[in-house]
């Protein structure tokens, strides 16, 4: 495994997006390991108010996906909401997480875009860059590119494209459901990615691990939510 980068937090929009450009072209494509032990996924949950948010990290065995550990860090929100640098809101606090598991992962599956991004450096990207681990993006909403309409049959997809490359893929998670979009962060390619996805599908449109990571997410949001009403 390869070791992360280090950057400062404290930047201006304008100096988020600089760094995008620059970091993007240290992104690594390329397959992941055959053979590998924990699977990790992320999420973040926002406190209704909006100036507090929970970082969920999880980890599974594989390929049984047995629940292994659970961690979260509730964080302020120190960066404001801007399209297309989620990251530099949301990856501080998913580190602060990321850090008080006993056993690092091998791969890790995060909510959120990877390299299909307007500057090809999403969350799922940037967050593998900065700990050098292989990171998959799979979000339920498109960001940018454009793609054909995918069957409506589970294990479908289409590619998605970015100035007529290939970014990712919208991928059909259930019959007659709304597709995902499914990309790779960094030390993964699109084939790699799209095939773990499709092995942690259960009876819902998410992969079950970050399913889990939105159920803890959104359970911390709502205790946060309780006690700061209390």
């Amino acid at each position: 495994m390869s070791d992360g980068i280090r950057h400062s937090w404290d930047l201006t929009p304008r100096e988020a997006i600089a760094l995008q450009r620059e970091l993007a072209g240290r992104v690594v494509l390329r397959a992941l390991p055959r053979n590998f032990r924990i699977l990790g996924a992320s999420d973040i949950g926002y406190v209704k108010a909006g100036e507090r948010l929970a970082a969920v990290m999880l980890t599974f065995s594989w390929p049984d996906l047995l629940p292994l550990e659970a961690v979260h860090a509730i964080c302020p929100v120190r960066f404001p909401y801007i399209p297309g640098l989620l990251s530099f809101r949301e990856i501080p606090p998913l580190i602060e997480a990321f850090e008080q598991l006993k056993k690092r992962p091998d791969v890790l599956l995060c909510d959120g875009q990877g390299i299909a991004h307007p500057r090809k450096f999403g969350l799922a990207a940037h967050l593998g860059l900065y700990l050098g681990l292989p990171t998959i993006g799979c979000a339920k909403k498109r960001l940018c590119g454009i793609h054909a309409s995918p069957p409506n049959k589970k294990g479908c997809s289409v590619p998605l494209y970015l100035d007529r490359e290939a970014v990712g893929s919208v991928y059909c998670s259930r019959d007659n459901v709304k597709p995902i979009f499914v990309s790779p962060g960094h030390l993964c390619d699109q084939k790699s990615a799209e095939r773990l996805v499709a092995r942690c599908l259960g009876r819902y449109r998410i992969p079950e691990p970050l399913r889990q990571a939105h159920l803890l997410a959104t359970k911390l949001r709502l205790e946060i939510s309780i006690s700061s009403n209390g």
